[in-house]
């Protein structure tokens, strides 16, 4: 038996080694089902981009409620809390970004106003998935 154990060691523990990588759905969430909640900073974007092309080939529009997101795919719709003032509200991810460190959103200006941070430009948030593409 014991001789039998030793032969199955290395696999048990290429096994358990594996599981213990798996990337966990927070950080980075491979479908709109899995549970998915950041916190950092966002901040907004608008008169300068509208009407250009965004990454996902749409036309970026300062007044709908859409975003940047560095991770999220296209389409996905999310709720995003401010944790400065309570506001939220539900943008679609449309782009990639934002493209300064320390940051984890960009949110259309429309978005930004709604969410009470147009003025200050930045404001810590919550962000979670509410539906996929």
């Amino acid at each position: 038996m014991i001789k039998h154990a030793s032969k199955l060691l290395p696999f048990l523990l290429l096994a358990l080694f594996a599981s213990g990588c798996s990337s966990s759905s927070s950080k980075n969430p491979t479908a709109a089902t899995d549970s998915y909640y950041q916190t950092g900073i966002a901040s907004w974007y608008g008169g300068e981009y509208h009407g250009q092309p965004t990454a996902s080939g749409e036309i970026f529009n300062k007044n709908a409620m859409t975003a940047a997101h560095r991770d999220l795919p296209f389409d996905t719709w999310i709720q995003v809390y401010n944790l400065e003032n309570g506001y939220k509200i539900r943008v679609r991810i449309n782009d990639r970004g934002p493209f300064v460190e320390g940051r984890i959103i960009d949110l259309s200006e429309r978005a930004a106003e709604e969410l009470g941070m147009k003025i200050a430009g930045l404001a810590q948030v919550g962000i979670e998935i509410v539906s996929g593409p």
